[in-house]
């Protein structure tokens, strides 16, 4: 078949299938379209873990079982452990890959939408795919990456999929807190954020939201643990939302946090530390409120120093003293890391993160958030006594109209990721 043959899918038709289909069949329609299209052997989607460990495969399995997945009415989740593979490979360097299996070729094209690893589209075709029809495989798993967040809205299937462990209702509350994506790529920043929860959740939380011209940032840690923890967070957290929401500043952003917690929460008097940014995509100029939290790292000229900033309260005490606001002014190249203290006290401090940060500076942000989790676990874990929470951002400059993608990612920034420190199960450790 010639490559105008397989000139790819149709996006009228991979819009009407998406459509036809129920919410729960969408992908499964996207891919069969695909599959007819390329005249595949078989197609399949993998989501990516919650863990970040592994890749799910979703089955839809009407009557039986098969062996070594979990069921949910007529849905099956088989959990493959990253292994170093070529499922592996793909996924988290970003690159297509195509493999010799039997007789058939085996395309894997990661699943990303600006910078998220959503998953991993794996199709089998009878013959060695052109660079041709290897680019029309990506752009389709791109258009999958689409599909699944529209569609996730809907159902709870792709989340219950990607759930290796069952979920606390203190951890139902935190997820809940957190953004909808851990990773976002823009043309002057990259952005990762990751949680590694505790055995008894610690209430941490990060939050981002890009406006036209600002990125909008926090990462915050409740008091306690458990359910009062997350009920605390969540004031905290909607408090930042609401004000931001409003086009309030960083200081009345603070103030409506602060407010949240004094007004709202329950007997003993609960609070909140955070430390809250605001990035001109202009200038690289952040302003930040930090409000009894954990100073952040600055990783420049492969070294990494704690940024020095005016003290304040934290959330939820001493209603009456005002907040102040500091500024770092970013140059390109810098790395900016903001985190909890589960990364830094008890056995985590035997991470030695200063010393660590500058051999990572190669790595995608989402590679580092991922390795540190890893790290992290290894130091103080299996289980964690406290959250363990990290927001990385890397200032690039050039605010405009400069990204450059393919099928999703800038393939600049992606990076070949190193072994993971230790070998554990796909599973997260914590009570996910």
């Amino acid at each position: 078949m010639s490559d105008n043959e397989m000139s790819g899918v149709d996006l009228n038709d991979v819009l009407f299938a998406v459509e036809q289909a129920a919410p729960v069949d969408a992908v499964q329609a996207v891919t069969r379209s695909i599959g007819v299209n390329l005249d595949a052997s078989w197609v399949s989607f993998l989501v990516a873990d919650m863990s970040g460990r592994a890749l799910v495969r979703l089955v839809h399995v009407p009557i039986g079982d098969l062996p070594g997945g979990r069921r949910q009415d007529n849905d099956m989740a088989m959990v493959l452990p990253f292994d170093g593979g070529p499922q592996e490979q793909a996924l988290r360097a970003q690159h297509v890959l195509v493999e010799h299996v039997d007789d058939m070729f085996v395309v894997r094209a990661p699943v990303t939408q600006r910078g998220e690893a959503i998953g991993l589209l794996e199709i089998a075709l009878p013959a060695a795919p052109t660079d041709a029809i290897v680019q029309r495989v990506s752009r389709a798993a791109h258009t999958l990456a689409f599909v699944v967040i529209a569609n996730r809205r809907h159902t709870d299937l792709f989340e219950w999929g990607q759930r290796t462990v069952p979920f606390t209702l203190a951890a139902e509350i935190q997820r809940r807190l957190l953004p909808a994506s851990f990773t976002c790529e823009a043309d002057s920043f990259t952005l990762a954020g990751w949680l590694e929860p505790a055995a008894s959740i610690g209430g941490d939380t990060f939050d981002y939201s890009v406006a036209r011209d600002l990125l909008h940032l926090s990462i915050t840690d409740a008091v306690g643990h458990g359910v009062h923890s997350a009920l605390t967070a969540t004031l905290c957290v909607s408090g930042l939302r609401n004000a931001r929401r409003r086009g309030g500043t960083l200081l009345e952003q603070a103030q409506a946090a602060d407010e949240a917690l004094i007004a709202n929460a329950p007997a003993g008097s609960p609070f909140a530390t955070g430390l809250l940014g605001r990035l001109d995509l202009a200038t690289g100029i952040l302003t930040v409120v930090n409000a009894g939290h954990p100073t952040p790292l600055l990783v420049r000229d492969h070294t990494a120093q704690p940024v020095a900033l005016p003290a304040n309260r934290p959330f939820g005490i001493l209603r009456d003293k005002p907040y102040q606001t500091a500024e770092i002014e970013l140059q390109p190249g810098d790395r900016l890391v903001l985190l909890t203290d589960g990364m830094l006290e008890r056995s985590a401090a035997a991470l030695d993160l200063p010393a660590r940060l500058p051999h990572l500076s190669a790595l995608h942000p989402r590679e580092v958030v991922r390795l540190l989790g890893d790290l992290v676990l290894e130091a103080a874990g299996p289980v964690l006594p406290d959250d363990a929470c990290l927001l990385v951002l890397d200032w690039h400059a050039g605010h405009g109209d400069t990204r450059r993608t393919a099928a999703g990612a800038d393939p600049h920034r992606a990076s070949t990721p190193p072994a993971s420190p230790v070998e554990r199960p796909a599973q997260a450790t914590g009570t996910w």
